[in-house]
């Protein structure tokens, strides 16, 4: 069985949501003890990751600097967490196969995602990323080209395009290493998004691509059996903070993409994940399973996690 495993990028910080370099190094020693039971099972695992905090320190360094040096543009911002997460998480993955005297290789690949330069969010960004600053603060970024809004009593606060992922560019070198026996850490962060100008040439643009859809797509280039989307919850829950709330378990695509028609899951927690999942399993995907890492094992048995099915 060869799993692609979805980190959350939450999933690289301790429980208060702290991204010192201790807290980032021991939540990559949690998720890699999870990474290396499913290995000495003989289970085949690509990882990937999220990087919304990881990106958020890089976005607030870019602003305390921003009178002295020019601030680094996302997909640079990208490339760095991906490189960074990937030597963290490969670190501790080796230490747990070692505790196990379990022998395999891993490889961390910097990777890009294709998007549309024609995405409208490009010329109309919506997308709100990093913190409130004062609008004098907020200037100063605008005037380096970049786009803030005025939300109120807050403050500004940045937006970027969100486009969708259309092929993960260094897909080849990911399935290579796959081949190779490797364990890959690739596309982190849903991918460092590209575009494809008129000349056929390739370049970086100012953009933060999902990572739960950018997950769905390296997925299914590397010819994953099974999605998992590592979370905080056990489970996706119906009707959340209500006292009818209940655990969803074991579901057909279909009846999951009604829930998510009868407004079930946030936009900004649950709702990704779901769509991702859904993405998996309408394009050939066998199931996705929505988990925490406690129960990665017994998710991947069947018996505990939303796992997603075809419709019958």
């Amino acid at each position: 069985m060869r799993v692609l495993l979805a980190l959350g990028g939450n999933a690289m910080t301790n429980a208060e949501g702290r991204a010192r370099v201790e807290d980032q190094i021991a939540a990559a020693e949690v998720a890699m003890e999870a990474v290396a039971d499913l290995l000495a099972q003989d289970v085949e695992v690509v990882i990937t990751h999220g990087n919304g905090p990881q990106v958020g320190n890089l976005l607030v360094k870019n602003e305390l600097a921003a009178a002295v040096v020019p601030p680094v543009p996302l997909d640079w911002c990208g490339a760095q967490t991906q490189a960074t997460l990937g030597f963290v998480l490969m670190d501790a993955l080796d230490a747990s196969l070692l505790r196990r005297g379990v022998l395999r290789r891993s490889a961390a690949v910097v990777t890009r995602a294709l998007v549309d330069s024609s995405d409208p969010g490009f010329e109309h960004p919506t997308k709100p990323i990093g913190r409130f600053l004062p609008a004098e603060e907020a200037q100063l970024l605008v005037e380096h080209g970049e786009t803030w809004e005025d939300r109120g009593e807050k403050g500004w606060r940045r937006v970027v395009a969100s486009p969708e992922p259309l092929e993960i560019i260094d897909a080849p070198a990911v399935q290579a290493l796959v081949e190779g026996g490797f364990v890959v850490v690739a596309n982190g962060g849903g991918g460092i998004p590209v575009v494809r100008d008129g000349d056929g040439n390739l370049r970086g643009v100012e953009a933060v691509i999902d990572k739960d859809l950018g997950a769905a797509l390296l997925a299914r280039t590397v010819g994953a059996d099974v999605l998992v989307i590592a979370t905080d919850v056990p489970h996706a829950v119906l009707r959340y903070g209500t006292p009818e709330a209940g655990d969803i378990g074991t579901v057909t695509v279909d009846q999951l993409r009604a829930y998510a028609a009868e407004g079930h899951f946030a936009s900004g927690s649950m709702g990704p994940k779901v769509d991702a999942a859904c993405r998996f399993v309408e394009r050939g995907g066998s199931r996705a399973i929505i988990t925490d890492l406690a129960h990665l094992t017994g998710a991947l048995r069947g018996d505990v996690g939303t796992v997603v099915v075809p419709a019958t």
